[in-house]
């Protein structure tokens, strides 16, 4: 069945939250923004009202004022209510209220209507032979002012039922203001977004034969179903960071053509106790509703790391209603649910083993770090976005061999810095040169060739280096020296690098074995020729005492303590710092005995080397004086016997300005009719 024949997998939905959606369209919200609008222009007409009543406000006068207003014939109107006397004033005749003019007044009478007949009468009398218009009104003016002074109230209780109450109640407490926390926060991407097939991931050709049958599965799940097998349910991706567990997890959707739901494990845990759990099954219930499809929960050890341990451990821990919630949601997967979870971490020993039993994560991938192959075939993958010079094969043949324990996420990082390097320096296309910086400033840092640098420690790093360089090439089961530079990089005030002939996949007794007395060589040089050391061996001296120690703890490779493995095993409590050594203090003695008995050893030895080659340390030490980096030819050129001719960059700087301090005499030539305007050729 072709993939233009296969049915194409349902739409996701959306089911809401902003982050948590299902389909790839944004939630329509209009008519929340028209409730806001609406209830907006409510609060500002509700305010203008207010504030015109009181600004027009009557103000409050006694009878005994209202009778003298009366008498003076200041009354205009009289309006006879309920409960009170209002009226207005004659202009230019109001009395002054706290220094503003106000012509309306108001008299306050309890019971006027059952005593009209009398008021009028006394109005009738204050008022003399003045005119006066009286009216008579029924009025619910207290009501009205109930009223009034309830509606901010009902508009505030209202605004808290619509975005509160009556959101948690729809949804079952679990959307609105407070219920997005229980909302998954993943995100889910299809084909057409992430466009990653196999053919976009290299270098880890074993992983991908493994998963493949996810991929089957994903197309075609009655094929499986027919003689009753059922695909694992879990696939956890196991493997150092940067080696393309995500990369690989996206890949088997895109090869499926099926939603990809991806989160981290850190994003299920909140401040709020069962919020992670809540969005566990959120994130599963959005993603049946959208089956076929891939669950990836990256960086599964923040949530699925084992129970029990610790001191804040306990049944209300977040971090284990989280994996609980995980656990049953997988248990609860019924075999045509076609949803597969997949997982990465680079911590597997710390996991919970209900997660990893079968059932759950039935399966685990181990993602290594790429061979020379696998870094061939990525760095051509990678290559293919920047523009290199021609040939390009053998530059990244060459590139793979110089980079070994490089993870896919540094070689991207190579080559995306070595373009850069191009670029900045004027280039049309980039070099191998270039390669080789970039690669040297992923793994060591920038060049800091700026560097003001004491002359004394620059010779004591010119003979380390030397020494390094010179009994690496002595030795017959070391790497072969690639370059040695004394320019600082990084924490390093300079590097011996070697490029292997193979890929080593384990480490042999000889090997050890030469590179301690690589290491301890670079001390013993700056004694021997400098006549001082300097604290830049102490990277050595750590890289030797774990290399020895290695030899005798876990690999065996010490008679006197012989085939016993004395590691610190990875122990429930080693994450909280407490050491749990399964040998005596006496053995453990015994150890740190055998491990200074083979650093001296390889010490005595390298010494050795180098007092038998002292002529050649000196060479080395000083081309590396004049030209402060040397290559491997060169390196192998001086320790034959043989002159480096080419010149230093002190001699180019020099021959430079010389040039420019006395230019050369030209003949003047006429200007010829094809010159542009009679311009001189430029000089050579």
């Amino acid at each position: 069945m072709s993939d233009q024949e296969r049915k194409q997998p349902p739409e996701p939905r959306n089911d809401g939250g902003e982050d948590g959606g299902g389909n790839n369209r944004p939630p329509v919200r209009i008519s929340r923004n028209i409730f806001s609008w609406i209830i907006i222009f409510g609060l500002a007409l509700i305010l203008v009202f207010m504030l015109n009543q009181s600004m027009n406000k009557p103000r409050e006068i006694s009878w005994n004022q209202l009778e003298v207003h009366l008498g003076n014939g200041d009354v205009e109107i009289a309006v006879l209510k309920t409960d009170a006397i209002e009226g207005k004033l004659k202009p230019g005749r109001a009395a002054s209220n706290n220094g503003v003019e106000n012509d309306r007044y108001r008299c306050l009478f309890i019971g006027l209507q059952e005593q009209s007949v009398e008021v009028l009468a006394m109005i009738d009398k204050a008022r003399g032979d003045h005119p006066l218009e009286i009216e008579f009104e029924q009025s619910n003016y207290l009501l009205t002012n109930i009223l009034l002074s309830m509606i901010p109230w009902l508009l505030l209780f209202g605004i808290i039922y619509f975005f509160l109450f009556r959101q948690l109640r729809q949804t079952g407490a679990g959307a609105g203001m407070l219920g997005n926390f229980g909302r998954s926060r993943h995100k889910i991407s299809t084909k057409e977004h992430t466009n990653i097939t196999f053919a976009d991931v290299a270098g880890i050709e074993e992983a991908k034969e493994e998963v493949y049958e996810i991929v089957e599965f994903l197309r075609n799940p009655k094929r499986f179903q027919r003689l009753g097998g059922r695909i694992p349910r879990g696939v956890l991706l196991v493997g150092d960071p940067g080696c393309g567990k995500t990369l690989l997890a996206k890949a088997i959707a895109g090869e499926a053509d099926v939603p990809f739901f991806s989160i981290s494990g850190s994003d299920f845990v909140e401040m709020f106790v069962g919020v992670g759990a809540s969005r566990v099954r959120d994130l599963f219930r959005q993603a049946k509703e959208n089956s076929p499809c891939i669950i990836f929960l990256d960086e599964i050890d923040a949530v699925g790391r084992r129970r029990g341990v610790g001191y804040s451990g306990g049944g209300h821990d977040e971090r284990e209603q989280t994996l609980n919630a995980i656990l049953v949601e997988m248990d609860g997967f019924e075999s045509n649910d076609q949803v597969i979870v997949i997982a990465a971490t680079n911590r597997a020993d710390v996991l919970d083993p209900a997660l990893v039993r079968p059932g759950r994560f039935d399966r685990q991938v181990y993602v290594p770090l790429p061979d020379v192959k696998g870094r061939f075939e990525i760095l051509r993958v990678h290559a293919k976005k920047v523009k290199i010079l021609q040939p390009v094969d053998p530059k990244i043949k060459r590139l793979a061999r110089a980079t070994p324990m490089f993870s896919g996420a540094d070689l991207a990082a190579l080559i995306n810095e070595s373009a850069l390097l191009a670029t900045l320096a004027g280039k049309d296309a980039v070099d191998l040169e270039d390669l080789e910086e970039a690669r040297d400033k992923v793994r060591w840092g920038r060049a800091k060739r700026s560097r003001v640098v004491d002359e004394k420690d620059r010779v004591l790093t010119a003979y380390h280096e030397a020494g390094h360089a010179l009994v690496q090439s002595v030795l017959p089961d070391t790497d072969p020296v690639h370059k040695v530079s004394i320019i600082p990089r990084g924490p390093y005030g300079g590097a011996t690098f070697s490029l292997p002939e193979q890929e080593r996949m384990a480490v042999n007794r000889k090997y050890a074995e030469a590179m301690l007395r690589v290491a301890c060589a670079g001390r013993i040089a700056e004694e021997l020729m400098g006549k001082d050391v300097n604290s830049g061996a102490s990277g050595d001296i750590r890289q030797a005492t774990n290399l020895a120690r290695s030899m005798v703890t876990q690999w065996g490779m010490s008679d006197a303590l012989g085939f016993v493995f004395y590691g610190e095993e990875q122990s429930q409590w080693s994450e909280f710092g407490i050491s749990n050594k399964d040998f005596s203090e006496k053995t453990a003695e015994r150890i740190d005995e055998e491990v200074r008995r083979i650093i001296e050893e390889a010490f005595t030895d390298a010494k050795r080397i180098l007092g038998q080659n002292q002529d050649k340390l000196e060479s080395l030490g000083q081309a590396l004086l004049r030209y402060e980096t040397l290559d491997g030819e060169e390196v192998r050129k001086i320790m034959a016997g043989e002159t480096l001719d080419r010149p230093t960059v002190a001699d180019l700087i020099a021959a430079e300005q010389e040039r420019r301090d006395v230019p050369a005499a030209r003949p003047v030539s006429k200007p010829d009719e094809h010159d542009a305007g009679g311009a001189l050729p430029s000089p050579a």
